[in-house]
């Protein structure tokens, strides 16, 4: 069986799985190329898919991030953070403003970057999240 047909037979969980693997391995530009054909398989991603939909958001946003294409780092980083406001993910929305602060500062646009960061430091005190206040506060 060739990589191909191997990796079409692939489901969505596994994809993004093999996707999240590689970018732990500083393969980002693989990464992505899995953790995209797993948004575009139409096969359920398991009874958590909004958790697994968002958590495949944030590692296409950090991965963009690593490679300086900052526009496409924006575009999954936003649409996790929606995907966390559907569910009611406080944690999630933390993450997403804290990534989407990071990403404006990087493109230079510091007002949308701060404004992400206030809404991140807000949340991590709502969470008692100690090391993300001090960070934010650094």
């Amino acid at each position: 069986m060739s990589v191909s047909l191997a990796v079409e037979g692939m489901d969505a969980l596994a994809l993004a799985q093999e996707g999240e693997r590689l970018c732990r391995e500083n393969s980002m530009k693989a990464g992505i190329k899995y953790l995209e054909m797993a948004l575009n398989k139409k096969i359920d991603l398991g009874g958590r898919s909004l958790e697994a939909l968002s958590a495949i958001y944030s590692q296409l946003g950090n991965a963009y991030f690593v490679l300086r294409i900052f526009d496409k780092a924006l575009e999954y980083h936003r649409h996790d953070l929606e995907t966390a406001k559907l569910l009611n993910d406080r944690s999630g929305l933390a993450k997403a403003h804290g990534n989407i602060a990071n990403t404006y500062k990087a493109l230079g646009d510091f007002d949308s970057a701060y404004e992400h960061a206030v809404s991140h430091l807000r949340l991590a005190q709502e969470l008692n999240d100690k090391v993300s206040v001090v960070l934010l506060r650094a």
